[in-house]
């Protein structure tokens, strides 16, 4: 009977007791069997709270970071807002100062046409009568 093989019951029997010495293999080698394992699962659980925290700590400083950049955003819209309006004004102020310069520009050249011109007709009066003057002068000596 040497040459004998196992039965298939023996061959479950000898996998059963395999699985079953795998098993409590297994389990004497668990972490939870282990008198640090508790400390170490402490320390982790810290680690993670601490990492958790910080990370959280991160993100609202990112917020307030990230709020205070829109204010400062809009702080300058309104800072650009206002010298737009002031520049604006001034403009306008500039444009009725030049066209009030230009009205007064435009009386004066009028004044300065309306002298000329009298002065024009006075200088005109004035050659008639000379030349009226040489001639009545004319007359008088050919009679």
């Amino acid at each position: 009977m040497k040459n004998r093989e196992p039965t298939l019951e023996e061959r479950r029997i000898t996998s059963a007791k395999a699985k079953q010495a795998q098993l409590e293999k297994a389990r004497a080698k668990a972490p939870s069997n282990d008198p640090g394992f508790a400390d170490r699962q402490n320390k982790r659980q810290e680690i993670n709270a601490a990492r958790e925290t910080r990370a959280s700590d991160r993100k609202a400083a990112k917020l307030r970071e990230a709020e205070a950049q829109a204010a400062a955003e809009s702080a300058r819209a309104a800072k650009l807002k206002e010298d737009v309006a002031a520049n604006e004004a001034r403009l306008a102020q500039a444009r009725r100062d030049e066209e009030a310069l230009a009205a007064e520009r435009r009386k004066a050249q009028q004044a300065a046409g309306e002298e000329k011109r009298t002065r024009e007709s006075a200088l005109e009066a004035e050659r008639k009568a000379e030349r009226d003057r040489r001639y009545a002068a004319r007359k008088a000596r050919r009679k």
